[in-house]
């Protein structure tokens, strides 16, 4: 695990500047919905935008749908949390990842995580970043979960809850879905 520094004070570029500018800090949390697949490619695609430096924060269930090791980026998990904090003026990284993140997506957000998260749950390091994060600074979230799933009147309850708490929803798409049905 790398060592945390907070991040310094953004001074606006002029344009005849040396000093580079401050990169964005962009933190993905990944869940246990099959979509997590596609971890990989979005990390690659994001480190295509110039100026982003990101940090993934996977639930335990997640992992079982990406390989590690193609996640070309700083990854945490539940042990990583238990790990770095040893003491009383020890780091906690849960909040020590909400203070460096300018931006939070997380995708993708699975059905349990969605109800933890509209009731405030938070017994994982995702779910405890979530819950300690600044509403100043936006948090993404796309829902991902078979059709059945999304379909359930709960589900949209829930989604309602998070975007009051001020989080935005990217929708969910219609397609063929990895079990063979087709649907949102």
């Amino acid at each position: 695990m790398e060592p945390f520094s907070l991040p310094e004070p953004g001074f606006p570029a002029e344009k005849s500047s040396p000093v580079p500018q401050k990169k964005l800090h962009v933190l993905v949390g990944v869940t246990g919905s099959v979509a997590a697949l596609k971890l990989p490619l979005l990390i690659t695609e994001l480190l295509k935008i110039p100026g982003l430096e990101v940090k993934v924060v996977t639930t335990e269930r997640a992992k079982h749908f990406y390989n590690a090791q193609e996640i070309p980026v700083t990854l945490y998990s539940d042990e990583d949390e238990w790990q770095l904090w040893k003491g009383r003026s020890d780091p906690v990284l849960h909040i020590e990842l909400r203070r460096w993140a300018d931006l939070m997506l997380v995708a993708p957000l699975d059905a349990n995580t969605l109800a933890k998260l509209a009731n405030g749950i938070c017994d994982n390091l995702l779910t405890c970043v979530i819950r300690a994060w600044d509403l100043s600074k936006p948090l993404l979230f796309c829902p991902a979960m078979n059709t059945g799933m999304w379909e359930h009147p709960i589900t949209a309850q829930q989604v309602e809850q998070l975007k009051g708490f001020g989080y935005t929803e990217i929708p969910c798409v219609v397609k063929k879905l990895v079990c063979g049905d087709e649907g949102q």
